[in-house]
């Protein structure tokens, strides 16, 4: 487990980044944490990282949005999701382990769907700072992302 401070939204967005250069084919990160703690900017680093230009957007009506970098990026947002069942609707089951990388916000939603294996990430608002500092706690479940968590921390300070 990684945990991390971020002291803006810039820092969020370098973890982000960090994490996107190391993802390969297959890999799901599945985020949480509340409205405005910088889910979605820390998914905008993460294209970075897998050389996506441009913009990321929450799909938080179209509840996936996909970008075409190093790999593709399946970005979800299933906060207006009812439940688990209504993500096989979204074609959820295809993008999983599949063919880019899949990133989750809100993911702790669809908990009973969530891959065995992923890459777990909490996002909470640091009240100890100012408005824009986070704590971000990151957790590689299986053997999958054995590697990862030693690559990851050689390339941030973790406090």
């Amino acid at each position: 487990m990684i945990r991390f401070h971020a002291g803006s939204v810039g820092e969020t967005a370098e973890l982000g980044k960090k994490l996107g250069r190391i993802l390969q084919k297959g890999d799901d990160v599945c985020l949480t944490g509340e409205l405005g703690t910088g889910k979605t900017a820390l998914t905008g680093g993460i294209a970075a990282g897998l050389e996506i230009g441009g913009y990321i957007t929450s799909p938080t009506f179209t509840i996936v949005n996909e970008y075409e970098g190093r790999l593709p990026l399946y970005h979800f947002d299933v906060y207006r999701i009812g439940g688990p069942e209504e993500m096989f609707d979204t074609g959820y089951d295809e993008y999983i382990g599949g063919d880019g990388v899949t990133v989750i916000e809100w993911a702790d939603i669809i908990k009973e769907i969530l891959p065995e294996e992923r890459i777990e990430i909490n996002i909470e608002k640091d009240d100890r700072d100012d408005m824009d500092s986070r704590l971000i706690t990151i957790s590689f479940i299986g053997s999958r992302y054995a590697e990862y968590e030693g690559r990851l921390a050689d390339e941030i300070p973790c406090r």
